[in-house]
């Protein structure tokens, strides 16, 4: 039952989940919503956003669209401001949003990397530092912060992404471990590191290679956008929760440490 906008709902779950246009991000939301939560979209692609919102909102009756990039701190505080305005609380925050750089050294500009870490991990400080106090306030929340197996591996030289994504992502890591000792006990902090996984990013590369990766990977096949929500969600939503400061590896066994 929807609440009236006489009487606002505040028992149901709220989640916010950035890079939400499409991939792991939209995959998560929708399970999320098929769960019973509140969606906050986040992203940079206004058309693609509108989509996946109505698709959502299908679901969970409110999806709340947030065009901006996560890279910009004072973008990223005004949205938090309106997700606790329309639905009064957050309970989950995924910072998912993340973008590729396949520059090397000598070829990136200073303006690349730059854009770099602030998309792929500034983006998590900016949205951690918004809404963590909202959930310490409520009593507790879960954060789930998306790395990559690059951050542990250095990635491949054939990878869409080189060493500034791979720096970026480890930077992901070391904030999740960070956060989840000043954060704890109320809210909990995890990140999960997708392998090869058939995104709209990823999909070029895996085309032209995937007898080769697959043959790389255990489990015998490129992992997908659900393969990741599946263990996201899991962070998100397990109850008893006895998890935090975790890394987890969603990659089908490719890098096993």
């Amino acid at each position: 039952m929807r609440a009236s906008q006489d009487m606002p709902d505040t028992d149901t779950p709220v989640s916010i989940v950035t890079g939400a246009a499409r991939g792991i991000g939209f995959a998560t939301a929708l399970e999320l919503a098929q769960k019973g939560h509140r969606l906050a979209l986040v992203d940079v692609d206004q058309t693609t956003l509108a989509v996946a919102a109505q698709r959502i909102g299908a679901i969970d009756g409110q999806a709340l669209a947030l065009v901006g990039d996560v890279g910009d701190f004072d973008t990223v505080q005004h949205h938090a401001a309106q997700v606790l305005e329309r639905f009064g609380r957050a309970d989950v925050l995924v910072n998912n949003a993340g973008m590729s750089q396949p520059k090397p050294l000598l070829e990136i500009s200073e303006a690349e990397w730059d854009r770099t870490i602030a998309v792929n991990l500034k983006s998590c400080f900016n949205w951690c530092k918004a809404i963590a106090p909202a959930m310490l306030q409520r009593g507790g929340g879960r954060i789930v912060n998306v790395s990559s197996v690059s951050a542990q591996t250095g990635g491949a030289p054939s990878a869409v992404s080189k060493f500034a994504y791979c720096a970026s992502k480890a930077g992901v890591l070391g904030l999740t471990r960070g956060l989840a000792k000043e954060l704890a006990p109320r809210i909990t902090v995890n990140a999960v590191c997708p392998g090869s996984i058939e995104t709209d990013m990823t999909a070029g590369l895996i085309a032209a290679r995937r007898a080769t990766i697959e043959q790389s990977i255990p489990l015998a096949r490129v992992g997908t956008p659900q393969d990741v929500a599946a263990v996201i969600v899991f962070l998100a939503t397990v109850t008893p929760n006895y998890l935090t400061g975790e890394i987890i590896d969603v990659d089908g066994g490719q890098w096993i440490n």
